[in-house]
């Protein structure tokens, strides 16, 4: 009987992730690579759907050493990269999408302008067009219904940008008028990590929920034929995609245990039995 009962249960939980809805809001193309596993799971084994919002043109990563040659063009050099990395990324973007499961992309195209680690200009309007990325943000939100919103965790060291998009998802969801969607903040990493996140000062709408535990899906239990497989290989071949940054993704091919992801103090305290339960359901698929 407890068998059962067990298995009724996970039966419940896995007809309600299929119809999950998620809508991934981030930065640069490849930010997306701090989740790539659980996205791969949620649409993949659970049969969610998933689309993707992109706030920059990603026309300031300049990291593709080897990347050059495979290009034929010097994507270390700004006024190459600047003409020639948007339309590049958006296709890699595309490619990993494929990896992943992901059905819709939504290129909002601000410009990828230079590296910083406060938001405050982005924010205010004087980077980014504000009214604009507001009603491209309202415009998907509205159209996709979407239940799960993922961006990055706006912790204080990480890129401005991954900030300002996780601020403004945020904000957006606030802004929506009936059912909202669940917001979460995801990246990858080490067991061994002392990383915490609690807010970013000066943004409480980052706040989160105190009674919420750290939701993580385990990339790195191995399993079958002589434990020799891994989902970290699902997260290798999503940064494979992403050639034009062949820098960056060289060093984190194959690294990270986890993805940790974060429950946002505005999303109140009635969505935690759902997204426990989805969790549940994520770590029992699969492998």
């Amino acid at each position: 009987m407890p068998y059962i009962i067990s298995l009724l249960l996970l039966l419940s939980i896995t007809v309600q992730a299929q119809s999950l809805k998620t809508l991934i809001v981030t930065a640069h193309p490849d930010d997306e690579t701090m989740f790539p596993v659980t996205v791969f799971k949620l649409v993949r084994e659970l049969g969610g759907s998933a689309d993707l919002a992109l706030v920059t043109d990603g026309s300031g990563g300049f990291n593709g050493m080897v990347a050059s040659k495979y290009y034929g063009m010097n994507l270390l050099d700004s006024t190459v990269g600047r003409r020639a990395l948007p339309a590049i990324r958006k296709k890699e973007l595309m490619k990993a999408g494929e990896v992943m499961g992901i059905t819709n992309f939504y290129f909002f195209d601000h410009v990828d302008d230079a590296y910083s680690t406060d938001p405050s200009a982005y924010l205010g309007g004087r980077r980014w067009n504000l009214e604009l990325v507001n009603q491209q943000l309202d415009e998907v939100l509205n159209k996709g219904r979407y239940d799960l919103v993922l961006c990055l965790v706006p912790s204080a060291e990480q890129h401005a940008h991954h900030k300002a998009a996780t601020i403004l998802a945020l904000r957006a969801v606030a802004r929506l008028q009936g059912r909202k969607p669940i917001v979460l903040a995801g990246r990858t990493l080490s067991r061994t990590t002392t990383f915490s996140f609690s807010e970013l000062p000066g943004y409480p709408e980052t706040k989160v929920l105190p009674s919420a535990t750290v939701y993580e899906v385990d990339v790195s239990h191995t399993f079958g034929e002589g434990g020799k497989h891994s989902y970290q290989i699902v997260a290798d071949w999503v940064k494979a995609e992403h050639k034009s940054q062949s820098g960056d993704m060289n060093v984190a091919m194959h690294r990270g245990d986890v993805e940790a992801f974060y429950y946002f103090a505005q999303n109140g305290p009635a969505g935690l039995e759902t997204i426990k339960k989805l969790f549940s359901a994520l770590k029992a698929g699969g492998y």
